[in-house]
């Protein structure tokens, strides 16, 4: 009787048994073994930050557990090169083939381009699948057959098309391979250390990882929160929005899934006539819709992880300021919801969307910091900390995408308090300086009569800071920089330099008169023989081959901050930085968590969380995404990772 062949599954971000087309493969071929490869060379820059592996963790050992319950083992790696891992599996077991689900960023697609590339030439049968989008990036263009760069555009035109949502059920059982393969133990993968595990162990108190689990909070949140999505979603307490996006990040769920739920509940409340909760519904939709946007974005323009898709700010006068960088990380900006945000990250790992779109609005708009440097930030500190998503965000709020957020749009903090945290409860939360402060200055105490503030025992500059800037010296600053901006661009025009005109503009002018990219979508090289394969953008894969990242960036990051000389000069990037997610939030999931020993305004003299902070001193720069139509739900879902934000 003839043995049957040997398929590896290399797992990546898509760590569920449910509704995974590689594992349905494999299964269907013959004997599986499953692989989880961790190369922490090859993320580099991107090297995942604390509070995101400590999920990875979790959700890995969930993920063995339904494994060995099916009659395999997960095999965990931990490798310089995953295809060396890939090799020596297939030397150990006699597998005939590799299968594997699509990513979309322009590492993983580097990467996986070059392993398929070796392993073929080495006789072994690749196979790829989409396990991420209900779209693939090129299977979506305009009618001149270009990428899309505006997300209205990009929706409707996949609203129009057919969509397959029937997930494909688990495999009942698992045939293991005839070869052993040398694993280790989750732990002993190293993705949290000693010094971590204390603060870690919190993380546990609000968020349980894995597959099972998103399962469940994506039914809860179908059955008793999506109705009233459209009136909840601008609240910072309470069950606000889905917080499903690390579920999504690490594929613990599927978008099929999450979107199949979701229509089904719209077919009834339209059948009720229930207007509001369709309204719920199509506001929640277009949040998955950013999400497939995002990937859109980053297969088409590559290169959107490094500068923006339109030109207009590679000569924004940036201030790397570093003192005002520290004072917006540690929540000492001297604005109250400003602060209160960025305490909640440092202490949760998790924001709102709202207030993710509030403090990153700040750090650029009214301190002109640059926008990698709050990325970074984010990519070390967020939960559910996603390339794609964070690319579009960022260049949103920046007004670096045709529909984006208009860069010279300042919004008050003050006023953004008063409309979003009307009690003050959660200024009251995060910073305990100003529990006693009357309602009516919580968002402005820099107001308030002497007699207030010594009464609530504030004491302005002493034990809560005064305002970092004035919001009139803010916008006056904004104006300047802009004024430089547009100026020194329009000198680079007229003297065509280094050979190129780039024309820019800003979102008031017509579109048609932007200097965009245009990218052919549907005349795609094929990197393998599959309809199903991964295909590679219309940017050749080469040209981003050629943009190799210093293997030792990973130890340099983790063991040191970074220097001044490494600063953002115009808008290019020594190496390219890590970028992160937008989010939203559940009070309830906050409490549990916060309810631990958390340091609310963490300070900055010797301990390993400080130094853990420190490393931010002067991040490299890169650029991140977002837009406009979608203005509001990028602003009311955080702008990236919207629908499968859990509620930060």
């Amino acid at each position: 009787m003839a043995i049957p062949s040997t398929t590896i599954v290399w797992f990546r971000r898509d760590l569920r048994i449910e509704d995974n087309p590689a594992l349905v493969s494999a299964a269907k071929a013959g004997c599986v073994l499953p692989v989880y490869i961790w190369c922490p060379v090859e993320d580099a820059q991107f090297y995942p930050g604390r509070v995101s592996r400590w999920w990875l963790k979790q959700s890995l050992i969930h993920l063995h557990q339904y494994l060995r319950s099916l009659g395999v083992d997960l095999v965990s790696m931990k490798a310089e090169s995953s295809l060396s891992a890939l090799l020596k599996c297939i030397a150990a077991t006699g597998a005939s083939k590799v299968v594997y689900n699509h990513l979309y960023d322009p590492l993983s697609l580097v990467r996986d381009h070059n392993i398929n590339q070796q392993l073929v030439e080495r006789g072994i049968s690749v196979s790829t699948f989409n396990g991420d989008l209900l779209f693939e990036p090129w299977e979506v263009y305009d009618d001149q057959g270009q990428a899309f760069t505006t997300f209205d555009a990009y929706w409707n035109k996949c609203m129009s098309l057919n969509m397959e949502l029937t997930s494909l059920l688990p495999p009942r059982r698992l045939l293991p391979s005839a070869g052993s393969v040398e694993s280790c133990s989750i732990e002993d993968l190293g993705l949290e250390n000693e010094m971590e595990k204390s603060s870690n162990a919190l993380l546990g108190r609000g968020w349980t990882p894995g597959w099972s689990s998103a399962d469940r909070t994506l039914s809860e949140f179908v059955a008793k929160h999506l109705i009233d999505y459209l009136q909840n979603r601008m609240r910072l307490s309470g069950p606000t929005t889905s917080m499903l996006s690390p579920y999504l990040h690490f594929g613990e769920l599927s978008v099929r899934k999450v979107f199949h739920c979701v229509c089904m509940k719209q077919i009834i409340w339209a059948r009720e006539e229930n207007s509001m909760a369709e309204q719920s519904v199509n506001l929640f939709l277009r949040a998955i819709g950013l999400r497939e946007y995002s990937r859109y974005l980053c297969f088409n323009f590559p290169f959107t992880h490094e500068r923006s898709l339109m030109g207009h700010l590679k000569h924004f006068p940036w201030q790397t300021d570093q003192a005002n960088f520290k004072a917006w990380r540690q929540g000492r900006t001297g604005y109250p919801l400003v602060d209160a945000a960025m305490r909640e990250l440092w202490a949760t790992g998790w924001l709102h969307n709202k207030t993710r779109v509030i403090v990153s609005s700040f750090s650029v708009k009214f301190l002109l910091l640059p926008w990698t440097w709050g990325m970074k930030y984010f990519w070390d500190t967020l939960l559910d900390a996603d390339l794609e998503s964070d690319i579009l965000g960022w260049q949103y709020i920046s007004g670096s995408l045709p529909d984006g957020h208009e860069l010279d749009r300042l919004d008050d903090p003050k006023v953004q308090g008063c409309k979003f945290d009307p009690e003050g409860d959660y200024v009251r939360h995060w910073i305990p300086e100003l529990a006693r402060m009357p309602t009516e200055w919580i968002h402005h105490p820099w107001n308030a009569p002497i007699s207030v503030l010594k009464a609530a025992g504030v004491e302005l500059g002493l034990n809560y800071p005064r305002p970092i800037v004035e919001i009139n010296m803010a916008r006056e600053r904004l104006a300047d920089a802009l004024s430089v901006m547009w100026e020194t661009n329009a000198a680079v025009r007229s003297e065509n330099i280094n050979g190129i005109t780039e024309v820019v503009a800003d979102n008031s002018t017509v579109m048609e008169n932007l200097d965009i990219p245009r990218v052919p979508v549907n005349k795609r090289i094929s990197s393998a023989s599959s309809s199903h394969d991964q295909k590679v953008p219309a940017i050749q894969i080469g040209q981003l081959c050629e943009r190799k990242i210093s293997k030792g960036f990973v130890g340099e990051r983790l063991n040191r901050g970074y220097s001044q000389d490494t600063l953002f000069k115009g808008e290019t990037s020594v190496i390219d930085d890590d970028l992160c997610s937008t989010a939203e939030s559940s009070p309830a999931r906050k409490q549990r968590v916060s309810d631990g020993k958390y340091c609310v305004a963490p300070s900055y003299s010797s301990s390993s969380n400080e130094r853990s902070m420190d490393r931010h001193e002067a991040p490299n720069l890169v650029e991140l995404t977002s837009n406009r139509t979608q203005q509001e739900l990028l602003e009311t879902e955080g702008g990236t990772n919207k629908i499968s934000q859990r509620g930060r």
